[in-house]
């Protein structure tokens, strides 16, 4: 009796992994796709994970190069940028036929960015020695990918900046990447749940 429960419990185990693993995306109730679950995107310069965490929300964060603009001057260099996305066109791009894989669709939500001295090619700052500024705010974001795994994105915001060795303030944010997403895009498996 405990052979056949221990070859019953790995055979569905052994199912359930490799089944799993074959899907990239399942589709909700009402037949949109969900967001990717694991998508790591390289960059020109710089890297970027994002995790699909419901049908329309996920969290990333990279390494790219970044444009700090506010009230005592810029920065523009390599930065940490955490976000947290709402995409709210996902599901009307999917029903008008327009390509929602590798999470292409604009999104909203709170960001937060840092920009170290050390990381920086250019800036006004007036600072002593090594500085550091953060982000606070909120961006809008435009994300496409193709079939071929290029991906761009472009996002902009607005939000408070606390520097640490420089002044603080208000003001923009802008950052765009281009880079590739090495997942397999062509063994899609799409399934309905009923």
């Amino acid at each position: 009796m405990n052979k056949t429960f221990i070859l019953v419990f790995i055979s569905l185990l052994f199912g359930v992994n490799t089944s799993s693993k074959a899907q990239q995306f399942v589709e909700s109730m009402d037949g949109t796709p969900n967001l990717e679950r694991h998508q790591i995107t390289l960059n020109l310069i710089g890297f970027r994970y994002e995790l699909g965490l419901f049908k329309n929300v996920s969290i990333s964060s990279s390494l790219a190069p970044g444009l700090a603009t506010y009230e005592e001057g810029y920065s523009f260099g390599l930065a940490w940028h955490t976000r947290l996305r709402y995409y709210h066109n996902f599901k009307k791009r999917y029903n008008f036929g327009m390509k929602v894989i590798g999470n292409s669709a604009n999104y909203i939500g709170p960001a937060r960015t840092v920009f170290w001295e050390p990381l920086q090619l250019a800036n006004n700052l007036d600072d002593i020695g090594e500085f550091s500024l953060a982000f606070y705010g909120g961006v809008y974001g435009w994300q496409r990918t193709n079939k071929k795994g290029f991906n761009t994105t472009f996002e902009v915001g607005v939000g408070y900046y606390d520097g640490l060795a420089v002044e603080s303030g208000f003001g923009p944010l802008l950052n765009f990447t281009f880079g590739w997403v090495p997942t397999n895009r062509s063994s899609k498996k799409t399934i309905k749940v009923n």
